[in-house]
């Protein structure tokens, strides 16, 4: 198979790190490594997840160089390569509550037709 075009290297790139994203326990780690630096234990402490699981997700995320890791002591401290990460984990949260909002909406007019009376 050969290389995509040069053209869509950017739109590799931007799938790649979405990618990265793309996973509950990655996004929740991220949430909470935009507050500051932890360490395996103290992610792992917080995610109620193995140690094995939460190495993995920062794993793929240093990988995609969405985190970065520094050696504290004797402890592994991971933190957000880039505060705009925290930026983008706002706008999806607002994209998400719009969506919710419409589907609100949308529940809220199906709940008026069904209590309006049926005309035969």
């Amino acid at each position: 198979m050969s290389a995509p075009p040069r053209r869509y290297e950017l739109q590799s790139l931007k799938a790649d790190f979405f990618k990265a994203l793309g996973h509950p326990v990655r996004v929740r780690i991220l949430e909470i490594l935009r507050h500051g630096g932890r360490s395996v234990q103290e992610l792992q402490q917080a995610l109620q997840l193995d140690q094995a699981i939460v190495s993995q997700h920062l794993a793929r995320l240093r990988a995609k160089d969405v985190v970065e890791a520094r050696k504290d002591g004797m402890t592994m401290r991971y933190t957000v390569r880039d505060a705009a990460v925290g930026e983008l984990l706002d706008v999806a949260r607002r994209i998400f509550s719009r969506h919710l909002e419409g589907t609100q909406h949308m529940l809220r007019e199906l709940q008026r037709e069904q209590r309006a009376p049926r005309r035969r």
